[in-house]
């Protein structure tokens, strides 16, 4: 087979590897487990893709995020590199076929969420395919220790030890903690610890975080300040669009995104955005995620997320060409409050689980002992009003259940039709002469789709249609016909949120769940939550606190953070200040306490200044920061 950097030139045309790559290629290559820590934008997906290109056989992926998993097979089948996926919400029958052409050889690349690599089906067909690397991407979502953990990713290790004991491993991710790290080896069964990291450090990207009430105001003088694409996180889909609507209305080109829009409008809003014909996109979390888009100049955080590692990723999309550019945290007193309540949400006791789990029993009308492997359309909402449950308690109960292996949900995903065409040449050249409607359409099928027979296709009606000189009803009432003929397989379009059942339901009373595991999850992500209000609230490099987290504790001042540059300097008059001090100390010889529930003690209109001149106090050491997080006269 042809060399790693041939192959690199020849399907994506790179003169080059980036750092690392290389070397982590080899190592596959070599036969060694590797587990590679590359920084957003670092090129992980090249690192298994190219070895698979490498070597005979097909490689399997093993990926959490449908839409990732689907984007990437999209990307490859572009560049002439056959690939598939299999994932929950497809048919029983797409699936078999795609294991089976996999059998057949038919895939250089073959991508599974973990929850379906257990399933007696895979199992079954992986041990008759060819398999020359085993990829395992997101590889911190193995470790109870990380801030996504999945247990589906748990049963890799033995999976692997039983099926592929003889294949190499890589394990890919962008951000973990050093004891993330062991962990994931640990968990993965590696047979050597092999770990190539890439610094975290980004020498490009200043990191700020500022003090403001007013937030929507301090965005529009950042993106009057700071030229170029960018993003702006906000925490719910409310807030993507009256975010957007406020910069439009100031004359900003911005739009929003969020993951309950439709396939189509997600993928206009997102090319627009790619080809700079928006320039600011206002999201949740669900966008950015395997995005490459390289010149983004600004990345804005209207709240912080729940985590240092979220942050770090979300951040960490700015400025992938190298050049100069900002990422922001707008943070008030209130957020700190407003992620510990966040994060009481996300673990409901054990009693609301069991609810949760007794009514999705009958929402889905599921039998006790039925229902393993089957989906079931989904509508929270809707749920929620006919159990009389709060929303946001029951989704982190459903979160709990999804964690325990009892569950799995499902986005929207499948918001295209689906075809693969059924029978030989002959079977469909006669069907067409004995059915002249049908013809134009099956001819734009194959023209349109190569490999339809016999990989299952996204097909758009639209395009159908217009090749046809027809509309999109008869277009699908075409395809129905053809199916019931058996000249076609047609899965229509499913925009329909979903649950599967993954394992055969139980009454709620024998409902098992792993408490001390539930318990320290809460634990950790509580430490997680206090690092990211640390982060925001100590007066320290920005760049050195998150690479500090990140393990790497010798890391110098960045220079360019707004604590290096003196940006958040008081700027208030000697009469403010000894008034504010004046305040500070009355409130602290009272009680010690920590910034935040200090600064909330004063007027909104104050806040801003408050902080600055804790900062000068604090830096001049006329305060001091105990190890709880408090503030106190020395």
């Amino acid at each position: 087979m042809s060399t790693p950097l041939a192959i690199l030139q020849q399907y994506w045309k790179y003169p080059s590897f980036r750092p690392l790559q290389e070397d982590i290629i080899q190592s596959v290559l070599d036969g060694h487990d590797t587990l590679a820590l590359l920084p957003t934008g670092g090129g992980k997906s090249l690192c298994y893709q190219v070895p698979a290109l490498c070597r005979e056989g097909v490689c399997l992926v093993v990926s959490p995020l449908i839409a990732l998993m689907k984007d990437q097979v999209f990307q490859l089948k572009k560049r002439g590199i056959p690939a598939a996926a299999v994932y929950s919400g497809m048919s029983t029958r797409e699936i078999d076929i795609t294991f089976e052409n996999a059998c057949q050889g038919a895939y250089k690349l073959l991508y599974l969420s973990p929850e379906r690599l257990q399933t007696d089906m895979a199992i079954a067909r992986i041990a008759r395919m060819q398999v020359n690397l085993l990829a395992i991407d997101e590889a911190h979502c193995v470790s109870q220790w990380g801030y996504d953990f999945r247990p589906p990713y748990l049963e890799i290790g033995a999976f692997r030890q039983h099926l592929l004991p003889q294949v190499p491993l890589l394990a890919l991710t962008a951000t973990a903690t050093p004891e993330v790290v062991l962990d994931i080896q640990n968990k993965l069964g590696f047979r050597a610890s092999r770990v190539f990291q890439q610094s975290f450090e980004r020498k490009n990207l200043s990191y700020s975080v500022l003090y403001e009430a007013r937030k929507l105001d301090k965005l529009m003088d950042i993106l009057k300040s700071v030229p170029g694409s960018g993003l702006i996180y906000v925490r719910t889909r409310k807030e993507t669009q009256e975010v957007a609507l406020r910069l439009q209305k100031e004359g900003v080109s911005a739009d929003f995104y969020h993951a309950g829009l439709t396939f189509e409008e997600r993928s206009r809003k997102q090319e627009d955005w790619i080809q700079g014909r928006t320039r600011i996109m206002a999201c949740t979390n669900a966008f950015g995620m395997g995005i490459d888009k390289a010149d983004v100049r600004l990345v804005v955080h209207m709240a912080p997320p729940d985590s240092i590692e979220a942050y770090f990723q979300e951040a960490g999309r700015a400025g992938r060409d190298g050049l100069k550019s900002y990422a922001v945290l707008l943070y008030s007193p209130s957020d700190a409050d407003n992620l510990r309540r966040h994060l009481a949400q996300a673990h409901p006791d054990i009693e609301q689980v069991r609810r949760v789990y007794h009514a999705l029993g009958h929402y889905t009308q599921i039998a006790i002992g039925a229902g393993r492997g089957e989906a079931f359309p989904f509508d929270l909402q809707h749920f929620c009003l006919s159990y009389q449950m709060e929303q946001p308690l029951t989704y982190a109960a459903l979160k709990v259940l999804e964690q325990e292996g009892w569950i799995a949900l499902l986005d929207a995903t499948n918001n295209f039709p689906r075809v693969r065409i059924e029978v030989g040449r002959e079977a469909l050249y006669d069907y067409q002469l004995r059915h002249p409607q049908a013809d134009r359409i099956i001819q734009a099928l194959l023209r349109a789709y190569p490999g339809i027979q016999r990989d299952y296709q996204e097909i758009s009606l639209a395009v159908l249609a217009r090749y046809a000189k027809t509309d999109t009803a008869a277009v699908e009432q075409m395809l129905k016909v053809a199916r019931q003929a058996a000249i076609l397989d047609y899965q229509p379009a499913n925009q329909q949120a979903a649950v599967v059942f993954l394992q055969e339901r139980v009454a709620a009373e024998n409902l098992t769940l792993d408490v001390r595991r539930l318990d320290f999850l809460r634990q950790r992500a509580e430490q997680r939550v206090e690092a990211v209000i640390r982060y925001a609230e100590t007066r320290a490099c920005r760049s050195r606190q998150l690479l500090a987290y990140l393990g790497e504790a010798e890391a110098l001042p960045c220079g360019i953070c707004d604590i290096c540059t003196g940006r958040n300097a008081a700027e208030i008059t000697a009469e403010t200040f000894d008034m504010l001090k004046e305040r500070i100390f009355t409130l602290l010889r009272e009680q010690h306490q920590p910034l935040h529930m200090l600064v909330t003690a004063f007027p909104s209109r104050q806040q801003p200044y408050v902080v600055r001149a804790l900062e000068h106090l604090l830096s001049e050491g006329l305060l001091v920061e105990t190890a709880d997080g408090h503030l106190q006269i020395p």
